[in-house]
């Protein structure tokens, strides 16, 4: 089964070398997931600063700097995993750094259908 996990954290609450160590030890769990087939893909994200959202109302596009709702946790990355149920993916999310000092959010990701398109 898949999930996402999503890394919610206050931007000024790292260092920056508990940063550059966040991103080492990160690093390094991935590389252990993907040598068990168990890692699909994984990413910091720009500080929320850099965000820009979009809404679509009454057909109109609406485009604002910054993120989509203010929070005091900002997302700041994510890991896209394949294990087998749910434990197993807390059991992943408990070993990350970011756990220690936000929220890890544990999302399975829902299966598109395989959808067959007719040539013309």
């Amino acid at each position: 089964m898949k999930y996402m996990l999503l890394i919610y954290g206050t931007e000024s609450s790292w260092t920056e070398q508990e940063r550059e160590d966040c991103m080492l030890e990160s690093m390094a769990i991935c590389d252990e997931l993907e040598a068990q087939g168990k890692w699909i893909a994984s990413s910091p994200l720009h500080p929320v600063s850099s965000a820009t959202s979009l809404r679509i109302r009454d057909g109109k596009r609406q485009i604002t700097d910054g993120p989509f709702a203010e929070t005091t946790e900002q997302l700041g990355g994510y890991y896209i995993i394949d294990v087998e149920d749910l434990d197993e993916a807390i059991s992943i999310a408990e070993r990350l750094p970011p756990a220690k000092k936000g929220t890890v959010e544990i999302r399975p990701i829902f299966p598109l259908p395989t959808i067959k398109t007719t040539e013309t």
